[in-house]
């Protein structure tokens, strides 16, 4: 399957061969053909799946250019905005079309012109809404709207805003709807916001070049986590790690608990300012800080290099989450190491995401190991010494969208 068979114009073909990407991934083989048609599309798929050309790619080659703001991507922070405009603007140039982002932390100067510009514009809530306000950016004519990693935006309370800017945009307009989960309150705003969507799964899967060793430790009991996770964290041949919790007051918690123990740490969730995630990532890049504790919405998107351990002190919910979590160590020819924690009541669940992935023996190698080591750890705290630690060209233009019934308003059903 080629680009071409998916009946993307020539000029896209050509402007993605020139870069060296000549197949498409799988979510793009999934859904570039129903968004060239028009449909409204829900879409679960992971990060590093793909999605920005699944939904750019067909988005670029639909729009014309000189016609306003004709594509809106809503992104939930100024990275994932940024990395939207980078992947799009070889293609956005082949067909003549303007991009600019839109995100808060810089002046509104540069980005007012370039917005005023713009055929696609990729912006986070809170600076578009600026920019509405300043008459600097006009929805009503957007005919594409994309919502990427929209649980992530729900999870850092941009909901209102963005259901104040959908209001905004015409009703007959196409809606693409990007998310890692389409469960709970996510699935119930994508219902709200499309209108006889199609609906698209990518399940992710381990990766098996990857260099990644992974255990599960079976513990009897919530305090024995933290005894092991401090002896996992003092270990001196352990790099940058990432720690996964289930919660925002989980995380901040665990922060607290490792400093009593000597071990220092940063937290990144969403009732986090961007400001305040931007400086405790930027501290764990910089290696001022070994250990990120973090919810699995706000690390979405964090692509640091030289993370050596992952460790689920909280289980994942479900398989997608275990392989998102893990699969940000062993990166690039990186050998790394994957974690999980198992109380006596997870054990089920987990043993059954372990098999699916092909983890059986791992997961029954270690019991009953783990929960001695731990509490010989604690025994011996007060005398440590803690260490700081083929279509022909033009198909995809004859494919416009229909004019669809206009959907309900958002507010009315979300």
């Amino acid at each position: 399957m080629s680009f071409a068979d998916l009946g993307i114009s020539e000029s896209v073909v050509s402007a993605l061969a020139a870069r060296g990407i000549t197949e498409p991934f799988p979510v793009q083989e999934m859904v570039v053909n129903d968004a060239l048609d028009g449909h409204d599309l829900l879409v679960q798929s992971p990060t590093g799946s793909g999605k920005t050309l699944a939904f750019g790619i067909p988005t670029v080659d639909v729009i014309e250019p000189g016609e306003g703001v004709a594509a809106l991507v809503l992104a939930p922070t100024r990275e994932l905005a940024s990395q939207i405009v980078d992947e799009l603007d070889s293609i956005c140039r082949a067909r003549g079309l303007s991009i600019a982002a839109v995100y808060g932390g810089v002046g509104f100067g540069p980005q007012s012109s370039a917005a005023r510009r713009a055929d696609i514009v990729v912006a986070t809530p809170g600076r578009l809404e600026d920019l509405i306000a300043r008459n600097v950016i006009s929805l009503n004519r957007v005919e594409i709207l994309v919502l990427d990693e929209a649980d992530r935006m729900l999870d850092m309370g941009f909901k209102p805003a963005v259901d104040r800017i959908v209001r905004q945009t015409p009703d007959d307009r196409q809606t693409l709807f990007f998310s890692a989960t389409l469960e709970g309150a996510t699935g119930e705003l994508a219902a709200a916001y499309t209108h006889d969507a199609r609906r698209h799964t990518q399940q992710p899967a381990v990766d098996r070049e990857a260099d990644i060793e992974h255990s599960f430790v079976h513990l009897d009991s919530p305090a024995a986590k933290l005894d092991h996770l401090v002896l996992r964290l003092r270990d001196a041949d352990r790099g940058r790690t990432l720690v996964f919790v289930r919660t925002k007051r989980g995380a901040d918690r665990l922060v607290k608990r490792l400093r009593k123990h000597s071990v220092e740490s940063v937290a990144m969730h969403g009732d986090k300012s961007q400001s305040q995630r931007e400086r405790a990532l930027a501290r764990f890049e910089r290696g001022e800080v070994d250990t990120l504790i973090a919810t699995d919405v706000a690390a979405r998107g964090i692509d640091v290099v030289g993370v050596t351990h992952v460790i689920n002190f909280d289980a994942p919910g479900d398989q997608d989450s275990y392989v998102h979590r893990i699969g940000r160590t062993g990166r690039a020819g990186s050998r790394g190491t994957g974690i999980s924690f198992v109380l006596a009541d997870q054990t089920a669940e987990m043993s059954k995401i372990a098999r699916d992935l092909g983890l059986h023996r791992e997961f029954e190698q270690d019991r009953g190991g783990a929960t001695a080591a731990a509490k010989s750890a604690n025994a011996g705290e007060r005398n440590h010494s803690a260490k700081p630690s083929s279509a022909p060209s033009g198909t995809a233009k004859r494919r416009r969208r229909r004019r669809r019934k206009p959907r309900q308003k958002a507010e009315a059903s979300a």
